[in-house]
């Protein structure tokens, strides 16, 4: 699933192709992925207008209109954006495709059909009415970070990944932030001393840049990252011994038990 190393190269994407024309035609391909919105409205809303600018939080992507209006887009597992003049290159499994004025078109790419577009009035009011935690990479100073952990018996992985705690981390992410930082997946929140809290705080931003800078692409990640290994048949980057694999929260977590070693 994109996850917010993904999401933000989406909305570096739409900064960089799609503000401030204006839109002729919006062709909805798959009623399942409008969440309160209908094809016709969607169409009311999005037709004649421009996108003037974009936010991210967490994973969502909202995409700001000249009337004050936002585009909600949810990219689900398979999400993707696409961009192109000619449309024999629109892509497969395209579930939105807007045409604009001057004659190329936006494509929200979507195999799986899982991901969510809607016209909502407010982004901060849907982070709100979602109850999303704050943003994993603009929001979390050590501080609030601290605050967020203090007293949590979740195991580590679990409590990353819950959305509603801090937004924007998933199942990749939360198993590279836990290898750099040196910490099993199933180690209780609580148990995790102070200089341990502010390793994995340090991490975050770290993995998360980097992971933004490159792209999002596990083949340009840094030699030291798990990602590229993530799988079961993988290595350690830096010990050379098998990548593990552990049930949490019903999610697979791939780690080192050299480097990350037994629960603390």
């Amino acid at each position: 699933m994109p996850e917010l190393p993904d999401v933000e190269v989406f909305k570096q994407y739409l900064d960089a192709t799609s503000l401030h024309q204006e839109i002729e035609e919006v062709d909805v391909r798959s009623r399942q992925v409008l969440e309160g919105s209908s094809v016709r409205s969607l169409q009311r809303g999005l037709e004649g207008r421009c996108f003037e600018s974009t936010h991210r939080h967490g994973k969502n992507l909202f995409a700001g209109l000249d009337d004050g209006n936002w585009l909600l887009l949810h990219f689900g597992m398979t999400g993707d954006l696409a961009y192109f003049k000619h449309i024999e290159d629109d892509p497969r499994y395209d579930r939105l495709l807007i045409t604009f004025v001057n004659g190329y078109h936006l494509a929200y790419v979507s195999q799986r059909k899982l991901g969510e577009l809607a016209l909502i009035e407010s982004a901060e009011g849907f982070v709100e009415r979602n109850e999303l935690g704050p943003d994993a990479l603009r929001d979390l100073d050590l501080d609030t970070f601290k605050d967020l952990m203090a007293g949590r018996w979740a195991m580590a992985k679990s409590l990353l990944m819950d959305q509603h705690t801090l937004a924007g981390i998933g199942n990749v992410y939360s198993d590279e932030i836990l290898f750099q930082a040196g910490v099993h997946p199933r180690t209780k929140v609580n148990q995790l001393g102070e200089d341990v809290l502010e390793r994995v705080h340090r991490e975050i931003g770290k993995v998360l840049r980097t992971a933004i800078d490159c792209w999002a692409e596990p083949d340009q990640f840094p030699a030291n990252y798990l990602i590229p290994h993530r799988h079961p048949d993988g290595t350690c980057p830096l010990c050379g011994e098998p990548v593990e694999r552990v049930k949490v929260s019903g999610r697979s977590a791939y780690y080192c038990s050299n480097r990350q070693g037994g629960l603390a």
